[in-house]
């Protein structure tokens, strides 16, 4: 493809990512990057991972050309992991039960469903990623699946909200990396299975998702009304149970706007 003086609304999203990345960069004044020993190695690692993802995306923008609402928002979500995962509150998550529930949550119900919806997997695969494309195949038979994907995502959920793989994940670098990737790669399924459901698997969707709801709001809620500390005395009881609230009260909220948004595509495809 030939460089000329017009650019196409890819090329323009493209530039937009570039440049919120660079103004982003001041914000990383206290992140994984900057720390010393495996986490500085974890850090590079991760930052090389989500470099590659976009570089792959913006390669394959140029053969398959997103429309230009799913490449903004493909874009605006990129930088948005990029913060949640090496900004400021990665490191407030490791003496903060808030800061590390709010990054939980970030991932969980608003990066992985902006990501559903920008459809990014002809542009990755485009750019590069043909080899990795069985990977993706087994992930959406899985979302043919919504409560399956839900379960899927639901274990993983309480597992890493368990006191043990909670501190383990707090204290080593690498655990908190696997940690961050099962969240996203759980709960890209998830959103995808309700999100991109079928007329035939709907009713199954949304059983997900008000499943997802429910277990989600009583962990938060056994969180914010425990008056003992569950991730250590380190941790101060308040901190505890503003994480619950986060989880509880914030954290319902997308799963609202994903079934408002669900009922909407149901009601459009009724015949007139």
């Amino acid at each position: 493809m030939r460089c000329g003086s017009h650019q196409g609304p890819s090329q323009k999203a493209i530039l937009l990512g570039v440049t919120l990345y660079s103004m982003a960069l001041p914000a990383f004044a206290h992140n994984p990057l900057t720390g010393s020993g495996q986490e500085r190695v974890a850090g590079v690692l991760s930052a090389l991972l989500l470099l590659g993802f976009w570089l792959m995306y913006c390669r394959g923008s140029l053969r398959v050309r997103p429309a230009l609402t799913k490449a903004l928002t493909f874009h605006l979500t990129f930088l948005l992991c990029v913060l949640t995962i090496l900004g400021p509150l990665d490191d407030l998550a490791q003496t903060s039960t808030a800061a590390h529930m709010a990054q939980h949550m970030l991932m969980i119900v608003v990066i992985a469903p902006l990501w559903v919806l920008s459809q990014p997997l002809p542009q990755v695969s485009a750019g590069g990623a043909r080899s990795v494309s069985l990977l993706w195949q087994a992930a959406l038979r899985l979302a043919r699946y919504p409560m399956f994907a839900a379960y899927l995502h639901g274990a993983v959920i309480w597992i890493w909200h368990m006191p043990f793989f909670y501190m383990l994940a707090v204290d080593n670098p690498w655990w908190h990396g696997l940690e961050h990737a099962f969240f996203l790669l759980t709960a890209g399924i998830f959103w995808w299975a309700v999100m991109r459901s079928s007329a035939d698997n709907f009713p199954a969707a949304v059983m997900a998702l008000l499943f997802t709801l429910m277990h989600t709001g009583f962990l938060g809620a056994l969180l914010s009304f425990s008056q003992a500390p569950v991730y250590g005395e380190s941790r101060g009881v308040a901190d505890q149970q503003l994480a619950g609230l986060i989880m509880w009260v914030a954290g319902s909220g997308p799963y609202l706007l994903g079934l408002g948004w669900m009922l909407r595509r149901w009601y459009l495809r009724q015949p007139a």
